[in-house]
């Protein structure tokens, strides 16, 4: 039987697994991909030349993750195409849809067969470990100071916190880890780190060299950035909205970084080869 598989979009990772795949004996078929010059070297992919004609050839359809950045468009960087989400979706029935943050009205249609790859526990695990690479690749880049015996606050202790935590405590940062759960406190303390109550943060702000947000909403207002050093470093790593107030921070000359998309930034290959793995349990269903 033959491998098919048909790629809408996307970004670095995406062409890296469009290569992968090539490798593995799939066949390919591509729209929105044709600024990928890596792909243009194969002469075995079908770069369709418009959307009408990739989605009458395609079964199972995988798209950039996440699907969107405006959740408008499907997220296209290599191409000038713009494919409004609400198109995709008309022209999807009947078909298999692998992505990430995908509407609920995807989710909710019965003809369309959708796996949203970013509720997968697996994937998110794993790119957890390049999102807290790239975080400490950043921190010590925009840094001044060594990590080691630096004092740095990780907000959230969820997948990202707990991965990034236990690396700044492997160059010998001083790390301390906020939440709200007594059983996160309680994880944290016989982790080795210092655990901050939620409750207890406003008093402990100004002792942090850097800071590394997790929590997608607004934890670093106003009040709470007027407690932190002038020269604290702010890695936000939250999805949007994230979790500062990065207008008043910029006035206070504070110096932020919101860090978005790390994966696909700074380990591409390593992305690649979650998502493959993902995609091939989902084929293999």
């Amino acid at each position: 039987m033959e491998k098919k598989i048909s790629i809408l979009g996307g970004d670095l990772r995406i062409v890296h697994l469009a290569k992968m795949l090539l490798e593995d004996g799939f066949q390919i078929i591509t729209f929105a991909l044709e600024k990928a010059e890596e792909l243009k070297q194969s002469h075995t992919i079908n770069f369709c030349s418009s959307f009408q004609e990739f989605m009458q050839q395609s079964d199972t359809i995988l798209t950039s993750i996440p699907l969107s950045k405006d959740g408008v468009y499907i997220n296209t960087p290599y191409s000038d195409v713009a494919i409004p989400i609400e198109e995709f979706y008309q022209n999807s029935k009947g078909k298999q849809i692998v992505s990430g943050k995908l509407e609920s009205y995807f989710k909710k249609d019965e003809s369309i067969e959708v796996y949203d790859i970013l509720e997968d526990e697996e994937y998110t695990i794993l790119n957890a470990i390049a999102t807290a690479e790239g975080a400490i690749q950043i921190a010590m880049e925009e840094y001044p100071k060594t990590l080691s015996s630096s004092n740095i606050l990780v907000m959230g202790f969820g997948r990202i916190g707990k991965i990034v935590a236990k690396m700044l405590q492997g160059i010998g940062a001083k790390v301390f880890c906020e939440a709200r759960k007594k059983e996160d406190l309680a994880y944290i303390q016989a982790f080795g780190y210092t655990p901050i109550d939620l409750s207890d943060l406003e008093e402990n702000l100004g002792k942090f060299d850097i800071i590394i947000n997790n929590i997608p909403t607004l934890i670093l207002d106003k009040s709470r950035l007027n407690l932190l050093k002038k020269d604290v470093l702010i890695l936000d790593l939250a999805s949007k909205p994230g979790g500062v107030d990065f207008e008043y921070a910029k006035k206070q000359n504070i110096k932020t970084i919101w860090a978005l998309g790390l994966p696909g930034k700074v380990a591409p290959v390593s992305a690649a080869e979650y998502i493959k793995n993902v995609l091939y349990h989902i084929i293999d269903k």
